[in-house]
């Protein structure tokens, strides 16, 4: 594989011009860990900045540096080199970095890198192989659309004869005299 010789390396073979360039398979062999750039219209905060005090916006935020403070947007991705002391609430959180504080949000994704002290409210949770985690869970569902008032729900009950907690027949009421 090495030759420790010094026999100059043989010229490159002309190739036609029309032909596809060749592939270098010495790049394939080395490959790096893919990590997501931030996306357009994403603001960052990078590995070298230390920010002291709360970060709050609507749109998407990405970190690679350290937030000393509360965190609200509604995307957050933390990056492996990543790092926020205090409470984060995001509508989508991923986290690659270090988190110590309560996290809040509706679809929370802890990668492999993660580390996280606090804990969690969420409607969905993703906590991959390799990720630290300690702290609470709490799922919190979505709010189902009610009856205005218990004067609209049929009188019937609607579920063709099934008892309802909370609707009584007077009839039956009646009989009981």
């Amino acid at each position: 594989m090495f030759n420790k010789t010094n026999k100059p390396a043989p010229a490159p073979a002309q190739r036609p011009s029309n032909a596809p360039p060749p592939l270098d398979t010495t790049q394939q062999a080395v490959r790096k860990p893919v990590m997501a750039a931030p996306r357009a219209g994403t603001s960052a905060i990078g590995s070298g900045l230390i920010v002291e005090g709360n970060v709050t916006g609507t749109g998407d935020l990405h970190i690679d540096g350290t937030v000393r403070g509360d965190v609200k947007c509604t995307q957050l991705t933390v990056g492996e080199s990543g790092n926020i002391e205090g409470k984060v609430e995001a509508e989508g959180i991923e986290v690659r970095g270090r988190i110590v504080g309560a996290i809040s949000g509706k679809q929370i994704k802890l990668q492999a890198t993660a580390y996280v002290e606090g804990d969690i409210t969420h409607e969905q949770l993703a906590i991959d192989v390799g990720a630290y985690f300690q702290g609470r869970c709490l799922q919190t569902r979505r709010a189902e659309a009610a009856p205005a008032s218990p004067a609209a729900a049929p009188a019937s009950g609607g579920d063709f004869g099934a008892p309802s907690l909370g609707s009584y027949d007077m009839s039956a009421i009646s009989d009981l005299k």
